[in-house]
């Protein structure tokens, strides 16, 4: 069994260059990998693009309304976990940056902090991503029911048969069956429209 932590590429976002660098440092010593250095909200959708993070670490040294644009753009660009890196308690950003998408935050400089503040975050992303996963796949099923409801006058446990059927007579699970009815619907409505 491999107990290794695993190799991580981190976005490292702060207005000043000497806090990345203390940032990096951290992360550096702990084995990851510094996949990019910011300055610029600007400049992260481009980035993240382009790097694939597995976290972004956001430095408050500055002001706080850059710090909050960082986490924004980076919450709305990346498909990554952000922790706040901040030097002392400040319950009022901290709850702010929390309704901005933080998953996380640690003390400025705290290498065992960051260690035990990554792992967390990322075991508390990973099950956010696997119940983000399963709501969209329940409504995806949902809306594919509703249609087939309408279509054909049957009640939600017929449709949910229906898709199940389709489902095991092509070898497709019922979510890819469900895609398929949630995406020719459009279609058909509109070629009903244009025939009328």
């Amino acid at each position: 069994m491999d107990d290794d932590p695993p190799h991580l590429r981190v976005l490292i976002a702060d207005e000043d260059r000497r806090r990345i660098a203390e940032i990096a440092a951290v992360i550096s010593a702990l084995g990851h990998t510094v996949a990019a250095q910011l300055l610029d909200v600007s400049d992260i959708a481009e980035v993240t693009e382009r790097e694939r993070p597995d976290v972004a670490i956001v430095g408050l040294d500055g002001t706080q309304s850059h710090a909050l644009d960082l986490i924004s753009a980076i919450v709305k660009q990346a498909s990554c976990p952000v922790i706040v890196d901040i030097d002392a308690d400040d319950e009022e950003f901290i709850d702010k940056a929390a309704r901005r998408g933080i998953f996380a935050y640690v003390k400025h400089g705290e290498q065992r902090g960051m260690a035990n503040t990554i792992d967390i975050v990322l075991n508390r992303y990973a099950e956010f991503s696997r119940l983000h996963g399963a709501l969209r796949t329940g409504a995806i099923i949902e809306q594919a029911k509703g249609i087939l409801m309408e279509r054909h006058g049957i009640s939600a446990d017929d449709a949910f048969a229906e898709l199940r059927s389709r489902a095991r007579g092509t070898n497709r699970s019922v979510l890819s069956v469900a895609q398929a009815v949630t995406l020719s619907h459009p279609l058909f409505k509109a070629r009903q429209v244009e025939s009328d």
